[in-house]
């Protein structure tokens, strides 16, 4: 038996459509695709789309048999859910709301949440911790609607780097629409004990993102270059029942991309397999 392996959507080019991006993934071994909707206006713009466009992807999703069922949600980064400034705040909430919705017409079953209560121009308090809290409880009761499970990344800073933080805000929003959705190269970078970690969210992580990383560097490091221990990792994911993973890693504007995605693919996949 084998773990489900997806695949991120920025790891191809944005001049792919969709259907070359779902036989791509396939051809390259992984079993789903997970959409990005950043802070970007383009990909923004997916959740104001007609209902004719979602309903045509998820008909392109179901012929080719890759189903897009994540949404990395890294919108809020811009518009992040604890700002003091009232239009952000708004902006932010908008997006929750639209992004649910999306992912309900299209079959998405799992939105991941950037953990940041504030991020660019505004300094994390205690009052935009307590937005944050709140607004994640608003974005809960909206998730619980339609169905969808809103789960908590691990990021880069000190606010939520670890599954122990994330945990803090599952435990005190208290519903069975909010987990965590880890990143396994931002958790290596926050605590020293990987294996700790990941038991203080036992029982509620949806899922996973398999991301190399080193001290101090988060992002765009080809798998076997950085210090992720993802046998470990995985490992004691699987021993508490997280069968869900998704390769996370980045476009470099080479030509050789589709070559990239099956040596991605043949790092990761001999960690998934389970026993029995």
């Amino acid at each position: 038996m084998i773990c489900f392996l997806g695949l991120y959507e920025k790891s191809m080019p944005d001049t792919l459509s969709w259907r070359e991006k779902l036989l791509l993934a396939k051809a390259s071994g992984f079993d789903s695709l997970e959409i990005s909707i950043d802070e970007s206006d383009m990909r923004l713009a997916r959740l104001d789309s007609p209902k004719k466009e979602r309903y045509e992807l998820l008909a392109i999703s179901r012929d080719t048999g890759v189903y897009i069922d994540t949404m990395c949600l890294s919108g809020h980064r811009k518009y992040p859910l604890g700002s003091s400034i009232p239009e952000i705040q708004k902006r932010s909430m908008e997006i929750m709301e639209k992004a649910i919705e999306f992912a309900y017409d299209i079959g998405i079953r799992i939105i991941q949440l950037a953990g940041y209560d504030v991020y660019y121009d505004e300094v994390s308090t205690s009052d935009t911790r307590k937005r944050f809290l709140e607004n994640l409880r608003i974005s809960a009761k909206m998730a619980a609607k339609y169905g969808v499970i809103l789960a908590l990344e691990t990021m880069e800073n000190d606010f939520c780097n670890t599954i122990e933080k994330a945990m803090y805000f599952v435990r005190e929003v208290n519903s069975p629409y909010l987990k965590v959705y880890p990143d396994m190269g931002n958790v290596t970078n926050g605590t020293n004990d990987v294996v700790h970690d990941i038991l203080q969210g036992s029982g509620h992580i949806a899922a996973a993102h398999l991301k190399e990383t080193l001290p101090g560097v988060f992002r765009n490091l080809k798998f076997g270059q950085g210090h992720v221990d993802f046998k470990t990792v995985t490992d004691v994911l699987k021993s508490i029942g997280v069968t869900r993973y998704t390769a996370e890693f980045w476009y470099d504007g080479g030509s050789d991309y589709a070559e990239q995605l099956k040596k991605a693919h043949d790092f990761l996949r001999p960690y998934l397999t389970l026993e029995g």
